[in-house]
């Protein structure tokens, strides 16, 4: 990711990197690569600029009244809500239409609800939403609302059954195959690739880039901080199978399936190759932002692009996660360049290792809850494939220790000194992990517990979620700051990392999908999304937040839309991907505890905070709307 470049020990520093950066990236041309075709769509694409006008947004933002929307689509059956932004307050009950978008004739109509002010984003502005959940008509539309006798208008979006799915899901394997660190460069460099401090070379070839702004590739960084640890390469490739084995007859009415599955098989391959010879993986091939590819090593990072040769992953460290995607895989019986026997061997293998040193690579020595989760990801894998028992009991206790960790507020603590558990990333793997747990345990006390934990956790999701007026339904969280618990829209900025924030995208995408999956099991109903009309609305909240409905009438899916972030180049021909997510919305630049609201398109190279593309928030991405675009749910 371009913030370590750019997160320097001093300001002379940081001046010569950005220069750097500035430097390689004018000189770089855009990637070229094989596409995924989505030519037999059947709902068409609406699709922004590649190089969108960066006064777009600027320019739209400056109006009376905004209505803001999902600017890519909303499926027919289920939540669909619009916002509008207005800076006087509106009459009561104001109608506003949906318009057919190429005849310009209304075809529904609704009344506005009660207007609101979020006053710790923004005193000036009132927020009205316009549910329109009632309407299921296919088309292409748009909002339209009268004021004054001016006319105020959305961008056009789609409404189509399982649009989300039908348009989002090729854009993002499109994505991931654009990520694939397939440059001649890359290969060369890491087919003989050498470990921090020794002459040792190992072949890490494959795999995915990290960032619009970073060739580097992860299975996590963050170890340091002990808290904050993101899950990456393997759990793109965890989030590809799921997205195999829960929709199937979606991708192939869209013809994406088969490049899906070659895709998922590119990741695993890479997983295997990243684990070492004593039964570890490694965790960072990072590029040190240097042109040259011989520069590459295989390390541990601390802050400051800092490297260190502590690059053997703990279950947290991107470990649990490589031994569940491997696991899960092996059960295709299908092969890339190695066999699902080898998948599964390795797994093994490398679960084996993690029992006996994982605490060992930790950074303090001790599990916490990332622990839990990877592990329980992991185990359950192995069961599930394997039927052992070994696997069976790691997997139960490491679900009891997610049981425990819960706090009588809904929360969930991350260590045993009771810190709060929060994350910019995964802050809904704890309850996916557990649901997937569930596809295999069928002890009746013990699935009690666990359903009582996914009901208790996704209780609080909606409960601080409410707490404060929040027009968008955007989720909110508890986390510790300067050694109090507080509550917030946005992660602190003051946090273990010393210098880690950004838009928390993959976050929305990670509890979205737990409001799906886990809702499913403790609040299911025949309803669209197969869940409670309140899980229901957060979900759907969170995606359209994402792609345009938010204040900044800003859709975070790279292409797709109107608005979207500048294009990001990085080298060997890398850059922003056509259905990437970028990181998105934060507190306000300057707010230690995250309060405030943030989106910059320019900010003296700190911009990568908030229009960075970043694997993690695709690949939760594709999980929210694989749970979306579930064949199993009825309407």
């Amino acid at each position: 990711m371009i913030k370590r470049l750019f997160c320097t020990a001093s300001p002379s520093m940081a001046v010569l990197s950005i220069l750097f950066y500035l430097l390689v990236t004018s000189s770089l041309v855009a990637a070229t690569f094989k596409p995924v075709p989505v030519s037999s769509l059947t709902v068409p694409l609406i699709a922004a600029s590649n190089h969108p006008n960066l006064h777009q947004s600027k320019d739209s933002l400056d109006k009376e009244v905004i209505v803001l929307s999902n600017q890519v689509a909303y499926n027919l059956y289920g939540h669909k809500s619009a916002m509008i932004k207005h800076q006087q307050i509106l009459a009561e009950r104001l109608t506003f239409e949906i318009l057919d978008a190429a005849t310009s004739k209304p075809v529904f109509s609704g009344k506005l609800a009660k207007a609101e002010k979020v006053k710790e984003w923004d005193a000036a502005n009132w927020y009205s939403p316009a549910d329109f959940s009632a309407f299921q008509k296919p088309g292409t539309f748009k909002i339209q609302l009268i004021v004054n006798g001016e006319n105020y208008q959305s961008y056009p979006f789609k409404i189509e059954d399982q649009a989300l799915g039908k348009i989002g899901i090729p854009a993002m394997v499109n994505f991931f195959n654009h990520q694939r660190a397939n440059s001649k460069q890359e290969l060369e460099a890491d087919q003989h690739i050498r470990l921090f401090g020794s002459d040792q070379t190992v072949d890490l070839r494959g795999g995915w880039c990290d960032a619009s702004g970073d060739i580097s590739k992860y299975f996590s960084h963050l170890a340091y901080t002990n808290y904050m640890l993101p899950q990456q390469i393997p759990m793109v490739d965890w989030s590809m199978i799921n997205t195999v084995e829960r929709v199937p007859v979606l991708l192939d009415a869209v013809k994406i399936k088969e490049a899906l599955v070659d895709e998922a098989l590119y990741g695993a391959d890479y997983i295997m190759r990243s684990l070492s010879p004593d039964g570890y993986f490694y965790m960072t091939v990072f590029s040190y932002f240097d042109k040259d590819p011989n520069a590459r090593r295989i390390v541990g990072l601390l802050a400051d692009s800092k490297t260190t040769s502590d690059y053997q992953c703990a279950y947290r460290e991107g470990g649990g996660m490589a031994i569940a995607s491997l696991a899960r895989i092996s059960k295709w019986k299908k092969h890339g360049t190695f066999s699902s026997e080898q998948y599964l061997a390795a797994a093994e293998r490398a679960f084996a290792h993690l029992q006996k040193f994982s605490t060992q690579y930790a950074d303090d020595g001790k599990d916490n809850i990332i622990d839990d989760y990877c592990a329980l990801m992991g185990a359950t894998e192995l069961w599930i494939a394997t039927g052992k028992t070994v696997y069976r009991e790691e997997a139960r206790k490491r679900a009891g220790n997610l049981n425990k960790r819960l706090t009588a507020d809904g929360y969930f603590v991350a260590n045993d000194n009771g810190r709060p558990f929060w994350h910019a990333a995964d802050a809904g793997l704890p309850v996916i992990a557990l649901a997937r747990y569930l596809d295999a345990e069928k002890d009746a006390d013990r699935r009690k517990m666990a359903l009582l934990t996914i009901k208790t956790a996704l209780d609080y999701n909606l409960k601080v979620t409410r707490n404060v007026t929040n027009p968008f339904g955007y989720a909110r969280q508890n986390f510790l700051y300067q050694g109090k618990v507080k509550e917030g829209f946005f992660i602190p900025h003051e946090n273990e990392s010393g210098w880690w924030w950004q838009g928390e995208d993959a976050r929305l995408g990670s509890l979205a999908a737990a409001a799906l999956v886990g809702g499913r099991l403790v609040y299911p109903e025949k309803k669209p999304l197969g869940v409670k009309k309140e899980l229901a609305a957060y979900a759907s909240n969170q995606v359209s937040w994402i792609l345009g409905n938010n204040p900044y009438n800003m859709c975070m899916m790279y292409g797709y839309g109107k608005n979207n972030v500048p294009y990001m180049s990085s080298m060997y021909g890398h850059g922003s991907g056509k259905g990437g997510i970028s990181n998105g919305i934060t507190g306000r630049d300057g707010n230690a505890d995250g309060s405030g609201i943030d989106f910059k398109v320019e900010d003296h190279g700190n911009e990568w905070r908030w229009s960075e593309q970043w694997i993690p928030h695709t690949s939760w991405f594709l999980q929210a709307i694989t749970a979306m675009s579930d064949n199993r749910v009825q309407k």
